[in-house]
């Protein structure tokens, strides 16, 4: 996003203290399958909306939070970021670059502070807003305001006795009022006419009840005087309520708080990472994972013929596997490991599978069946896999060559991101340094192998990669985890007896051997669904490469 995709409202009615508004493109996070995708947001009356574009902004927005009660935070390490929420619902986003960022936060904070409302800690801390409710009812809780609700009852039963008694002690005073004034009824409010309390108690017909009279008034005196003091130990109960209930209500927002934090956490967005306790669903994490690789599958069928500058080096001058090991190679330190490692693998290529050996067949397609067998190492697959093939019009040894040489790779290979070559062993051995593509929501993988290409016998050709070491490529110290493998891919040339070899006549029988540790943890449910899906799909899509790089072209074996 640009600054001139930024609108800013000169709308009159800021002047007069209105709220400010605010549109323009920023990317939002939609969800585990789409990731990051362009949205027109529009801040405007308190409210925070986004539409798919500007062009559908007078069809309904897609989704709307009132900032009165949201919370505007900074992403903590991507400088463009930052996230909205309310609650638990939470809005990822994301501008071009940080001035654009800063400008959307400090508009959308302006408007919280004018309208009375903040991300302070105060205002989070009650929940974006939400207001205190000071009523001695508004919480119920345990522990010491329990008994302070136990002893203000005991002391409203109190209250309760004494008005009783206060009732009855008014009632007798009453009565002899009453009395007085029937006795006197010449009796005026006027000064001149007043006459003597005591003269009307030294009555003969209310003499008697003087002493009555004296005693109802001092045992009301008393009650009014201990009503007072259970009052005022009410009012102190009821202050220490009030502090109870703010300290219940202040843990109760925390404890709230933390609950939408872990909410949010739980579900799948932009900062969510692999891991043995991952909340997402395994069938989710899968659908995720295919999305990934639908994405770069249409990559690969967009890009352009010409290979990426990224590659450092080719080795166009060798256009195809030597017939013979070179010499450089055998006096290399690991050319112990590759011949090892290499013979072995093309002994086992071609080996027949079944029940005995383990090999289960996952997929069939024409002449393409697959293998594989379960196994899992510290809790993380590694079920090693055979792919059987046959292609007609090209040889082993054209096969390769494509498969081995660099200049190729990023042609056919759609999860590679970048690849280096380490060390130039010979013309048939080489070390890679390889970079793949993220696909969310696993992490992102590298891989450090040498590659080893050599003819055998009955016109086979193969190679075979096998992962290494390199003190300037350690492995996990950024942001890639490091998996390993061991890969060979045999090609085996047949022609009908008696007949040349030709484009029309020649079958090569491949047979593709994956054994990968991904390095670190994901579903082992969803590795297998990705073997299965992705092996098949890989083998036939390099094996038509190949035959479409040959077309037209003289054989070569």
């Amino acid at each position: 996003m640009t600054e001139e995709n930024i609108t800013v409202s000169d709308n009159s009615d800021l002047d007069e203290g209105g709220n400010p508004e605010l549109r323009g493109y920023l990317s939002k996070w939609t969800n585990y399958i789409h990731g990051w995708q362009d949205r027109f947001i529009v801040l405007k009356d308190s409210t925070l909306s986004y539409y798919k574009s500007e062009l559908e902004s007078n069809l309904g927005c897609r989704g709307a939070l009132c900032l009165k009660k949201a919370k505007v935070k900074p992403h903590e390490f991507d400088d463009c970021r930052f996230d909205v929420s309310v609650n638990d619902c939470v809005w990822y986003l994301r501008a071009s670059n940080p001035e654009e960022k800063q400008q959307w936060i400090d508009v959308l904070e302006s408007f919280k502070v004018e309208s009375g409302y903040g991300t302070s800690s105060d205002s989070s801390s009650n929940g974006g807003g939400l207001r205190r409710h000071g009523s001695v009812t508004s919480l119920q809780s345990t522990g010491s305001h329990g008994r302070t609700s136990r002893r203000l009852a005991e002391k409203i039963a109190e209250l309760d006795t004494y008005g009783e008694l206060l009732g009855k002690q008014a009632a007798q005073l009453q009565q002899y009022f009453d009395m007085c004034v029937a006795a006197y009824p010449h009796i005026s409010d006027e000064v001149t006419e007043a006459i003597d309390a005591v003269t009307i108690a030294d009555g003969n017909d209310l003499r008697l009840h003087t002493g009555e009279v004296r005693a109802t008034s001092a045992s009301f005196k008393a009650t009014c005087g201990a009503t007072l003091s259970t009052l005022q130990h009410c009012a102190e109960l009821l202050r220490r309520r009030e502090k109870q209930v703010r300290q219940a209500e202040e843990l109760y927002m925390t404890l709230k708080n933390q609950l939408v934090e872990a909410r949010i956490a739980s579900k799948p967005g932009p900062d969510h990472e692999e891991g043995p306790h991952s909340t997402l669903p395994d069938d989710e994490f899968y659908d995720a994972v295919e999305s990934g690789f639908d994405k770069m599958e249409e990559e690969r069928c967009a890009r352009v013929a010409a290979p990426p500058a990224r590659a450092q080096h080719t080795r166009d001058q060798v256009e195809l596997p030597p017939p013979h090991i070179d010499n450089r190679l055998t006096v290399h330190p690991l050319w112990p490991e590759i011949d090892r490692i290499s013979t072995e693998q093309i002994q086992a290529a071609f080996e027949d599978v079944g029940g005995e050996v383990g090999w289960q067949l996952f997929a069939e397609e024409g002449d393409m069946r697959m293998y594989r067998r379960e196994m899992e190492v510290d809790g993380m697959v590694m079920d090693p896999l055979k792919a059987m093939h046959k292609v007609r019009g090209v040889s082993a040894r054209e096969m390769c060559h494509y498969f081995f040489n660099p200049r190729y790779r990023y042609e056919w290979e759609t999860t590679l991101e970048n690849m280096t070559i380490v060390e130039e062993i010979s013309s048939d051995t080489m070390v890679f340094h390889q970079t793949f593509k993220r696909i969310w929501p696993a992490s992102q993988r590298d891989a450090l192998f040498w590659s080893h290409v050599r003819a055998s016998s009955d016109d086979t050709y193969a190679v075979t990669n096998h992962s290494t070491t390199n003190s300037d490529y350690p492995s996990n110290t950024g942001a890639c985890i490091r998996l390993f493998v061991t890969v060979c891919l045999a090609c085996r040339s047949t022609v009908p007896a008696g007949q040349a070899p030709t484009r029309q006549n020649i079958t090569t029988s491949i047979a593709y051997c994956s054994t990968v540790n991904p390095g670190g943890w994901a579903p082992a449910g969803v590795l297998r669904a990705v073997y299965k899906r992705e092996y098949p799909k890989f083998l036939k899509r390099f094996t038509s490469y190949v035959v479409e790089q040959c077309r037209d072209k003289p054989l070569a074996i």
